[in-house]
């Protein structure tokens, strides 16, 4: 469970497929600011979710772009 200052954000990620995405992703969201944690729930075939949990509120744009620079697509729901 988070910590009362932590907070925790899902996200919906269309086109990963295997651990290679799932690392990809990791590694881009991992290195935004403030972010302490990503966990994915891989979902082949759909879209999978990405957990982040962070000490601060985490600006779409910036997590739409990390997710761009691994080569997936943010889905808006």
């Amino acid at each position: 469970m988070p910590e009362s200052n932590q907070r925790v954000s899902s996200f919906w990620v269309s086109g990963m497929t295997c651990d290679h995405c799932v690392a990809a992703v990791t590694e881009e969201v991992s290195a935004l600011p403030g972010v302490e944690s990503v966990s994915v729930d891989l979902r082949p075939g759909a879209e999978s979710v990405v957990t982040v949990v962070s000490d601060v509120d985490l600006a779409i744009d910036d997590v739409r772009a990390a997710l761009d620079e691994a080569g997936y697509e943010l889905v808006e729901t």
